[in-house]
């Protein structure tokens, strides 16, 4: 699969010029100016260029799209170019030219995850044809607060469909409407899900940053996947309006970046109030606070962090778990004090493990909130689907949806219930998830044991912060072995673990506490450096330093 055949247009022969094009600049210098390798290139590097003028928005733009166009086929990570993108462009440079700048986003272009809804000539489609053609009134509350911003909406990434919430039986990074997506650090490699466009787009520099959006681990687990930094956001951070949704109580947006620093920028430019989600409206602060300014290289001096062990079961991977230990060790290097073998209660962890009730809250929030929240806001809906009945007679009816091979069981089990998240039933499950999670859980350990946060290997970190609803930070920790037999998942198609697939540590915190996580993710990641240590096996070539020069040598002969 590749971006959609409606989107060729926006390629001029330009940009298919410079895909093919043999003006590489390995030194990354052009007419006296050098300019930042773009799988590398930070907020900050690519805003000094801006300034200085070494190269323009518009540039960006036309940098990106090619080095999209590169990999796509091969990936399948972006569904949408934003055919607006380079007239956008244009406007932001015009009014950085005249001295006027939006922030540190201004002319920044970022990939958006393809259920985050934009009222302009992209689709918002979750990934399935039965959103395909629809249309919104307005931006998302996140797309709004990005034009705000100044930052360019580039285009949309794939997803796993419907965010993972749809079969028993897929695969992550698939879609009926993008395709599968596969990662760039191992041939075939799984991007996990549902976030998978966003992840493996940010990792290989198809855009300053993009964002994902998580109800339990789909931030997180293709951050870590990815070799990124990813943060999953307090519900009710960002807001969720016109975003396609799966559950009010557990649904949030947030960045993922190639550093600390990007994604406390992105996620400064996004978090905030939206009168369209009350959620946002409980924010125990006017505005947010300072994410950047958290990013603080001492940050974990004197502080308590927690290891919650009987949370890693089963035990982790070998690699894993040498990288997690030597973790603890740089953390305790960095001043802080390790409190070890903090754990969850023996019912907390058996509900955790083998409960059902964390599944039943998000069906019934699934069959409440998908008509009430997303589509019966759509100011046109060519498929008439207007709740998740008709998705799913839909999904059976419609070839491309490839069902019945990848099942609906999810939507099957959410619409047997009998229930929805106004039911007096519903109650009792959402209880035993805030006691599980709270009390018996993550936020007792926090409390009981006066700690700053605890610490897991990203890939155990999801589940108990999904259930309350609080901030996780994931960093890169380390790679698999070259040596690594690899492991496919059950359809045999993705590579779950293989040699060079990375893995992440998550910072869990309270509610509202993610300047603190981002303090402490920073202060680990500038002592360890992970991401760079591994290449991805698939890289675009286009660089700024090949457009720049193009760009004024086709200006020269107008």
């Amino acid at each position: 699969m590749f971006i959609h055949s409606q989107f060729f247009g926006l390629l001029s022969l330009f940009l298919i010029h410079l895909v093919s094009s043999q003006y590489h600049y390995p030194d990354q210098t052009a007419g006296g100016s050098t300019f930042p390798l773009l799988i590398d290139a930070t907020t900050e590097e690519l805003e000094t260029g801006l300034e200085k003028g070494s190269f323009t928005s518009v540039d960006l733009v036309n940098a990106y799209i090619a080095r999209i166009q590169e990999v796509n086929s091969t990936l399948n990570v972006v569904t949408e170019i934003n055919p607006d993108a380079l007239s956008i462009a244009a406007e932001l440079d015009a009014e950085r030219a005249n001295g006027t700048t939006r922030g540190p986003l201004h002319g920044m272009p970022i990939l958006i995850k393809g259920n985050i809804g934009t009222a302009d000539k992209m689709s918002t489609t979750a990934g399935s044809f039965a959103l395909l053609g629809a249309t919104l009134p307005r931006d998302s509350g996140i797309a709004a607060k990005l034009r705000a911003a100044g930052v360019i909406i580039l285009g949309k990434t794939n997803l796993s469909q419907w965010a993972n919430f749809r079969s028993n039986n897929s695969t992550n990074g698939w879609s009926a409407y993008g395709g599968q997506t596969f990662g760039a650090y191992f041939p075939e490699q799984d991007p996990s899900g549902s976030s998978s466009g966003s992840g493996v787009a940010s990792s290989i520099g198809l855009a300053l940053a993009t964002l994902g959006s998580e109800t339990s681990g789909s931030i997180l687990s293709p951050s870590e996947v990815n070799d990124l930094v990813g943060i999953k956001p307090t519900v009710g951070l960002t807001s969720r309006a016109l975003v396609i949704p799966i559950s009010q109580r557990q649904d949030t947006v947030g960045p993922m970046a190639r550093t600390v620093r990007d994604a406390a920028y992105l996620l400064q430019a996004i978090a905030g109030k939206d009168a369209n989600d009350n959620y946002t409206l409980a924010q125990p602060f006017a505005s947010p606070p300072d994410y950047v300014a958290a990013c603080n290289y001492s940050s974990l001096r004197g502080k308590r962090i927690g290891i919650p062990r009987n949370l890693l079961t089963p035990d982790p991977d070998p690699p894993v778990l040498a990288a997690f230990e030597s973790a603890i060790q740089t953390i305790r290097r960095a001043g802080a004090t390790i409190v070890d073998n903090v754990n969850i209660t023996s019912y907390a962890l058996d509900q955790y493990l083998n409960g059902n009730a964390s599944l039943i809250v998000l069906e019934a929030d699934f069959v409440s909130d998908l008509p009430e929240n997303y589509l019966s806001k759509l100011t046109s809906n060519p498929q008439n689907v207007n709740d998740l009945q008709d998705v799913s007679n839909f999904t059976h009816s419609f070839p491309l949806e490839d069902y019945p091979d990848r099942d609906t069981g999810v939507w099957d089990e959410a619409l047997a219930l009998g229930f929805n998240n106004s039911s007096p039933q519903f109650w009792a499950y959402y209880q035993n998830n805030l006691e599980v999670a709270g009390p018996e859980g993550i936020l007792g350990l926090l409390a009981n044991y006066s700690l700053d946060a605890l610490i897991l290997p990203t890939a155990y970190s999801p589940g108990l912060p999904a259930l309350v609803g609080t901030p996780v930070v994931t960093v890169p920790l380390g790679f698999y072995p070259a040596n690594t037999t690899v492991v496919r998942n059950r359809r045999k198609t993705l590579v779950e673990v293989g040699p060079n697939i990375p893995f992440g540590l998550s910072f869990l915190g309270q509610a509202w506490s993610e300047a603190n996580l981002i303090g402490y993710a920073y202060a680990f990641e500038q002592r360890t450096m992970v991401r760079n240590q591994v290449q991805p096996y698939l890289v675009p070539n286009i660089e700024l330093a090949e457009v720049v020069p193009m760009r004024k040598m086709m200006k020269s002969k107008v």
